[in-house]
């Protein structure tokens, strides 16, 4: 996917709920919970591990903005934040984006593990 055709890259103003130099955030257009967030940079960076030191840090500064505005409306109990890097790894948008996303007691019946039900068979390892 080249930039010109990134929807990333062509976010309109009207969109952005917070933003700093280096990137913004967006509510995400196909939410899996109320408030779920994308932090975005500005420059088109397909990989996190690609982004300058300077950039990292803007959009970490975004991740806690993003919380603090979530925290105060929504009351969300947790929070996952998750980066996909690479196909292998589910990213579908080649350009870098975190998600920040509020977690509610009771939106799953057991929700510990996390981020770790990517793999079922290797998430439940308290039992």
């Amino acid at each position: 996917m080249t930039e010109e055709r990134c929807p990333f890259c062509s976010i309109t103003q009207d969109r952005i709920l917070l933003e700093n130099d280096s990137g913004y955030l967006i509510n995400d257009g196909f939410p899996i919970s109320p408030g779920h967030s994308l932090i975005i940079p500005r420059d088109h960076y397909a990989d996190f591990f690609e982004i300058p030191e300077i950039v990292r840090t803007d959009l970490f500064r975004l991740v806690d903005e993003g919380k603090t505005l979530l925290s105060g409306s929504l009351y969300p109990d947790g929070y996952n934040i998750g980066i996909n890097s690479g196909f292998a790894a589910g990213q579908t948008v080649p350009h870098l984006h975190i998600h920040l996303i509020p977690r509610f007691s009771g939106d799953q019946e057991d929700p510990r593990g996390g981020v770790r039900w990517i793999f079922p068979d290797k998430a439940k390892y308290w039992t």
